[in-house]
């Protein structure tokens, strides 16, 4: 396979050690996730997640997929992990592979896996305290399209308390960093004084797949269309979800 040269096949071994070193935060966060059945036990699907600055709360998802159902999630990671030899090499035996959309349908399309993508990417993730439990998938379409392309079912996943983890402040510092490297620096605080996250329940809960909608013989501008109208009807339902659960 040649989509990416970042790109390893996941070890069981190194999923389950992976498992295993999120036991204590699992026990920390008091973990649970609210509609585990709706992940098919079989077959290609998108987990698409609201993404906090922590992050590791995704991982305890994955954790408990991969204990309830057997199936290994396949995270969209960041491309700069990768770089870094040991960290990269630790993860993609994991499950987690860079966040290219050709790798991604490479695993839903021959692989009929699961594939978890934050579509809010880092600038969700550094949201100020101020707009915790907020969508910020305005222009971020790409899951969409790649699932109508497809024709994989998404579900959804929001993790409201992730937000409470740590007070992130606002400051032109971090938006200036982030408009001009892409990288997150930012203020913030956890347990008192400390770094430390807070012991807040995490808890996920998980929409029922939602169906893309059915593209064949159309135009390039109705197909456009159409990513347009459910990515539209996604991030109100992502939304609706942070609202009711927050």
């Amino acid at each position: 396979m040649k989509v990416d040269r970042r790109y390893h096949e996941p070890d069981a071994s190194a999923v389950k050690r992976s498992n295993k070193l999120y036991g204590p935060v699992s026990r920390y966060h008091r973990h649970e996730v609210i509609g585990i059945n709706n992940i098919p036990l079989e077959g290609r699907c998108i987990i698409a997640v609201n993404h906090s600055f922590a992050t590791y709360d995704n991982a305890l998802l994955s954790k408990k997929v991969n204990e309830t159902t057997g199936r290994i999630v396949r995270s969209l990671a960041d491309n700069s992990l990768f770089y870094v030899p040991s960290i990269g090499r630790a993860i993609s035996k994991a499950g987690a592979v860079p966040a290219n959309p050709k790798v991604a349908e490479f695993l839903l399309t021959d692989r009929e896996q699961l594939v978890l993508v934050a579509p809010g990417g880092m600038r969700e993730a550094l949201r100020p305290s101020t707009e915790k439990y907020q969508v910020r998938w305005e222009s971020r379409k790409g899951f969409v399209r790649l699932a109508v392309k497809t024709q994989t079912p998404i579900v959804l996943s929001c993790c409201p308390g992730a937000d409470d983890l740590y007070t992130v402040y606002e400051n032109r510092l971090t938006k200036m960093i982030y408009r001009q490297f892409k990288l997150p620096a930012t203020m913030i605080r956890g347990l008192g004084l400390s770094l430390l996250p807070r012991p807040v329940n995490l808890v996920h809960y998980l929409s029922e797949p939602q169906k893309p909608p059915v593209v064949d013989g159309l135009s390039e501008d109705e197909f456009n269309a159409a990513v347009d109208k459910w990515h539209t009807e996604l991030t109100l339902l992502m939304q609706q979800m942070l609202d009711e659960h927050q």
